[in-house]
């Protein structure tokens, strides 16, 4: 995911923290939420369909139903874990193509210590708000005003404490893992694999759609792990229509033994189609937009 340095600088790149942030800014406000908001939609009712998922989210408040949870969970999110995944990516996968590991090999590394680093350094807490967000039952259709975003978070704290707000970090952790290493890994070797094609060095840039096309192909690839996916969303959700066979106490492991029971194979790719759009979209952001501003950022 890092750009090469520029030559005779040495230490720690800060300005990864800022450009990390303002492009994971950009990637959650444009396309971003729409398609989280969908794909946990989708994960949490896995008996329904995309057109079905489609229609309950705009039931919920027609275009604005597609960011619900994006202020302020989203943004914080965003703001905090884009700085932790290219800081800590990048500076991993500098150090790691210096110790002689290809491109991919780099970048399969980095991606998993940034994706590990953001899912406990700040996303636990945003991503089991935002979830709860979209899961909640709405008490406004039965003429009631449901409460805000504050007051669930603080009832949750009252209730379970930090354990309660971050609830599903395991989880996280190990979908941001495997996230970010597959998407980094696979991005570098499509890299690779068209400077080949086309006679490049790997010092060589590729041009703009070549970047594009590699980080695509790494994004869609990385989707593999949907049913981590799956599970993370389950263990934060609030759906008042839960299974009685659900886990009092679930973890990752009983979590997805109940889905399978309950959903078959089927249950644990539900939401695949529009984390893969996400997953595309959030790798080109992430690498492709990103190693552009970087490159940009050091020539300053």
């Amino acid at each position: 995911m890092g750009v090469q340095r520029e030559p005779g600088q040495k230490g720690v790149n800060w300005s990864n923290i800022a450009v990390g942030g303002i492009m994971n800014m950009f990637e959650v406000t444009t396309l971003g939420q729409p398609l989280e908001v969908l794909k946990t939609q989708m994960a949490a009712n896995r008996s329904q369909t995309m057109v079905q998922a489609l229609r309950s989210v705009w039931a919920r408040g027609g275009v604005t139903g597609f960011y619900q949870g994006l202020i302020p969970w989203a943004w914080i999110e965003a703001s905090t874990k884009g700085a932790v995944l290219l800081f800590t990516a990048s500076e991993i996968e500098t150090a790691t193509v210096r110790m002689g590991l290809s491109p991919a090999a780099a970048g399969l590394v980095g991606g998993m210590g940034g994706g590990i680093a953001q899912a406990y350094a700040t996303m636990g807490f945003c991503t089991c708000m935002k979830t709860a967000e979209i899961t909640r039952h709405k008490q406004a259709a039965a003429g009631i005003t449901p409460p805000s975003t504050w007051a669930v978070f603080a009832d949750i704290y009252r209730r379970e404490g930090i354990a309660g707000i971050n609830k599903g970090v395991n989880a996280v952790a190990l979908r941001q893992m495997t996230n970010w290493g597959s998407r980094m890994g696979f991005a570098r070797l499509a890299e690779s694999t068209i400077r080949s094609m086309k006679g490049k060095s790997e010092k060589e840039p590729l041009g703009a759609l070549d970047k594009i096309m590699a980080s695509s192909i790494g994004g869609a690839l990385a989707t593999w792990n949907q049913p981590i996916e799956v599970v993370r969303v389950e263990m934060q959700s609030m759906s008042k229509d839960k299974s009685p066979n659900r886990p009092a106490k679930p973890t990752v492991f009983n979590t997805l033994g109940y889905i399978y029971r309950e959903n078959g194979l089927k249950g644990l790719y539900r939401g695949v189609t529009p984390r893969i759009g996400l997953g595309v979209w959030q790798t080109v952001c992430m690498v492709s937009f990103a190693d552009y501003v970087k490159a940009w950022v050091n020539k300053k």
